[in-house]
């Protein structure tokens, strides 16, 4: 896996992965940014959260359940001092579908978090607290 960072000028860098995608971040205007894009911490959030509804959109699917939606909200802490560093993360899951099976929801989370998502048990494993919670919605 590669990717490329490349500044674009005052607090601004564009990023781009090794499949030829690319993002804009951005700083804060306190910090010479012009707000153009995400800061490279939310990055690393929005990634654990990519990672995880990942994981718990492929095992719903091949645990044949019938989801329409599944939206995920991650809120995170970090450490006065610096490196400002993650201290806790939640990420909290709505899964809408029909006729979802609790125990297989609670599965999928469950598996993400303990043995496929990347991102989470790296996070973990650097000393970051992160809990997860899910609700499920009946599809209209």
């Amino acid at each position: 896996m590669k990717a490329t960072i490349d500044w674009t000028g005052d607090a601004s860098f564009r990023a781009t992965s090794g499949s030829g995608h690319a993002i804009q971040m951005d700083g804060p205007p306190d910090h010479g940014g012009k707000d153009l894009g995400p800061r490279p911490m939310e990055m690393m959030l929005m990634g654990l959260g990519g990672c995880s509804s990942f994981d718990v959109m492929s095992i719903l699917q091949k645990s044949r359940q019938d989801v329409t939606a599944c939206h995920a909200e991650l809120e995170a802490e970090r450490a006065d001092a610096v490196p400002a560093v993650f201290t806790r993360i939640h990420l909290h899951f709505v899964v809408t579908g029909r006729k979802l099976k609790e125990n297989l929801v609670k599965r999928a989370v469950s598996l993400s978090a303990e043995k496929y998502c990347s991102a989470s048990i790296m996070l973990e494993k650097a000393g970051v607290e992160i809990t997860h919670s899910h609700e499920i919605r009946e599809a209209p």
